[in-house]
C-alpha cells in the first residue's frame, strides 16, 4: 500500500521540470558525461558525426569508460547551465580563459578564414584590402551571447557595413543553417565569406566540384580585434581531479587529438605560448 508521503513524492517528481529530472547528483563511475550540441557540425551531432564525438570516444577508450551525452544547444547557457548545472561533467571544446569553467591546457588553436572561389580572380589577405569596400561579404553576425562576431566588429571598424550579407550562426527551425555561408560562396551569392576555421575547413571540403581558397585572417590592427583563439576542455571549476586527468591526457596525447581534428579538415595554428585568450562569445567557437 502506498503511503501518503510516497504518493506525494511520486507526484512531485512527475510534476518537476524535465531538466530537473534528468540531473544526476553525482558523477557516475566509468561514465564520461559530456555536454554536446545535437546539431553543430563539424563539432558535434546527435548521430556522433562530429570531432567532439570522436574525441569523447577517444577519451572514454583511454579511460576504459563509456560516453553519456547531455544534449544542449551551444547558444543556450551551454557552460552556465549545462556544465555548471551538473547535467554533464565535460565540455570537449572550450575557449582558453573562459571565466565560468575550469579549462585544461589547449589542444588546438584556430582562426577565422577568408573563403572565396579559386576562379574569382581575388587575392585577399587581410581586411585592409580596399576591395572589401565593393565586394559582397558573407559573415555570421551574432555569437552565442547575441553579440557581434569578431569579423562583424572588425569590418564595421573599417567602415564596411552596407555590403555585408548576414548569415545565421546556428540552425533555425526556419531551415537556415550555419554552413549556408559556404554554399553562398559556391553559388556566387557572395564574393567572399569570413568563417571560423573549423567550419570553413569542414564545409569547404564538401564544396566540390567548386574549388575554394581559404586564407587565414590576421589579427586586425585597426580595431584591435583578435581572430585566432585557443581551445581546451572544460570542467566545473571545483572538479580539479577530473580536470587534472584531462590535462594529463591533453599533454600526452595532443598530437592524436589534433589528428582527429585534421580528419575533419580543421585548420590549426601553432599553439601560442600564452593561450589565455578568450573569444567574444562563451560558446564552442568565436562565431558561436
Amino acid at each position: 500500500m502506498h503511503t501518503p508521503r510516497l504518493i506525494l513524492l511520486v507526484l512531485a517528481v512527475a510534476a518537476a521540470p524535465l531538466e530537473a529530472q534528468l540531473r544526476p547528483n553525482v558523477e557516475s563511475a566509468g561514465v564520461l558525461r559530456v555536454c554536446a550540441d545535437p546539431d553543430n557540425l563539424p563539432a558535434s551531432s546527435q548521430s556522433g558525426e562530429g570531432y567532439e564525438n570522436r574525441i569523447a570516444e577517444f577519451i572514454a577508450k583511454a579511460w576504459n569508460s563509456r560516453v553519456e551525452y547531455a544534449w544542449w544547444p551551444v547558444r543556450r547557457g551551454f557552460f552556465s547551465r549545462a556544465l555548471n548545472g551538473r547535467y554533464c561533467d565535460v565540455a570537449i571544446t572550450a575557449p582558453a580563459g573562459l571565466d565560468m569553467a575550469g579549462v585544461t591546457e589547449p589542444y588546438f588553436r584556430s582562426t577565422y578564414y577568408l573563403v572565396y572561389r579559386e576562379d574569382s580572380g581575388l587575392d585577399l589577405r587581410s581586411l585592409d584590402d580596399p576591395a572589401f569596400k565593393r565586394l559582397r561579404i558573407g559573415v555570421h553576425l551574432l555569437n552565442s551571447d547575441a553579440e557581434n562576431t569578431p569579423p562583424a566588429m572588425a569590418l564595421s571598424s573599417h567602415g564596411v557595413v552596407g555590403n555585408l550579407v548576414g548569415f545565421g550562426t546556428f540552425y533555425s527551425e526556419g531551415g537556415d543553417r550555419p554552413e549556408d555561408i559556404i554554399t553562398a560562396v559556391v553559388d556566387r551569392r557572395v564574393d567572399v565569406a569570413i568563417v571560423w576555421g573549423p567550419m570553413a575547413g569542414y564545409y569547404a571540403r564538401r564544396a566540390a566540384p567548386a574549388k575554394l581558397v581559404l586564407r587565414p585572417v590576421p589579427d586586425d590592427s585597426a580595431s584591435g580585434i583578435p581572430f585566432a583563439y585557443s581551445f581546451g576542455m572544460a570542467t566545473r571549476r571545483r572538479d580539479r581531479a577530473l580536470r587534472d586527468s584531462l590535462n594529463a591526457l591533453v599533454k600526452s596525447r595532443r598530437s592524436e587529438l589534433q589528428a582527429i581534428l585534421r580528419e575533419f579538415g580543421v585548420p590549426m595554428l601553432p599553439l601560442a605560448a600564452d593561450s589565455a585568450d578568450r573569444p567574444a562569445g562563451a560558446g564552442g567557437s568565436p562565431g558561436q
